[in-house]
């Protein structure tokens, strides 16, 4: 008997979709290749319009909802159809978009120790900041849980950021991300970060 039986709690984990966050669908996904292994976390950070805080522009945009002629700088990603994973907002606040059994797009063209298409075997998790900035505390905390119930579920090995997987085209999460504390979150190994 499970854990989750004995307490009466739905358990973390159904088809790919992670209870603790809310769920808020993208159409924006495909099917893993067959046999793949699921052991990359790759961190970005977004926000929308850039450098703007709060609201639900990020959802929005990762589900194609999001109004073009709003702001200027839509115009620049005017019919991007694109999703991640998870997106964790200043707040600490967990959302989901694609099930991590799916391939969400995330990190385009991208190649990370030796092995390409970084979108087929990852989890791509999304914070709300800018490329360079700082993030918040609650983000951390989000975080660091967030990936420990990933490795409790799939065989996650590493973990990356944007900057790392699409080097000289990418920049988040940027100079501000601190991985060092991540690290300490977590307690896993050095060799399991960039």
């Amino acid at each position: 008997m499970g854990n989750s039986e004995i307490t009466g709690q739905d358990p973390p984990w159904k088809n790919g979709w992670y209870s603790m966050a809310q769920r808020f669908e993208s159409p924006n996904f495909g099917p893993r290749p067959p046999d793949v292994s699921v052991d990359l976390i790759v961190i970005h950070s977004i926000s929308l319009p850039p450098g703007i805080y709060g609201g639900n522009n990020v959802q929005r945009f990762l589900t194609n909802q999001l109004p073009w002629d709003e702001h200027p700088y839509y115009e620049t990603i005017r019919g991007l159809k694109v999703s991640c994973h998870f997106y964790i907002d200043r707040e600490g606040v967990s959302w989901q978009f694609v099930s991590c059994d799916d391939r969400a797009w995330h990190a385009g063209v991208s190649t990370y120790r030796g092995r390409d298409n970084c979108n087929d075997y990852s989890i791509g998790i999304e914070l709300e900041g800018l490329d360079g900035d700082v993030f918040e505390a609650e983000q951390y905390k989000a975080l660091g849980n967030l990936c420990i119930e990933l490795k409790a579920h799939y065989p996650i090995a590493q973990v990356a950021g944007h900057e790392q997987v699409a080097p000289g085209r990418k920049f988040d999460p940027g100079k501000g991300f601190d991985w060092h504390r991540l690290q300490k979150i977590l307690g896993w190994s050095a060799k399991c970060f960039p």
